[in-house]
């Protein structure tokens, strides 16, 4: 089963509560149509904001990784060991890794909304398990834009998970 976007899906069950990772969706869901301007520019305003929890606000570029580090920021759990945030999958990895939250997509374990769903270069952020067990997602520069996908139970191939909460 492949990747599919939903844009306009909402999703079948929601997380609840005020944990980290529920606020880190609802920040998340709230940004889903934002859009690059112009199209394949990694860049807008609103995408200069999610720059902006990156330490040194870095210039555009792919921008996953800013989002994730946006939405955790607005959660009040900002990424990396001084909350400096990351402008590349692979650093945000490592240190999820370091830092005990990674596990991998093999482990067996169920992911949970608010978790980061990782890829060979991307990030995203888990918004739901569906149950029928594909996982949908909000994603930053998923097709120039902030989307909703759903991905099969196994992840599409997903490197791992960053427990978040």
């Amino acid at each position: 089963m492949g990747t599919s976007a939903t844009a306009a899906t909402a999703p079948v069950s929601s997380v609840s509560g005020n944990s980290v990772g529920a606020r880190m969706v609802a920040a998340a869901a709230g940004e889903v149509g934002q859009a690059e301007q112009p199209p394949g520019s990694n860049n807008s305003p609103r995408i200069a904001q999610y720059r902006s929890a990156t330490a040194g606000n870095p210039g555009p570029g792919p921008w996953c990784a800013y989002f994730v580090s946006w939405a955790a920021r607005q959660a009040g759990a900002p990424l990396g060991d001084q909350g400096q945030g990351f402008g590349s999958v692979d650093a945000l990895y490592a240190w999820a890794q370091q830092s005990g939250r990674a596990y991998t997509a093999a482990s067996g374990r169920t992911p949970q909304p608010g978790d980061l769903i990782v890829f060979h270069e991307h990030v995203g952020l888990v918004e739901s398990v569906l149950p029928d067990g594909r996982i949908q997602t909000i994603e930053g520069n998923s097709s120039n834009m902030v989307t909703r996908r759903v991905h099969s139970a196994d992840g599409d191939g997903a490197t791992g998970f960053v427990r978040m909460s």
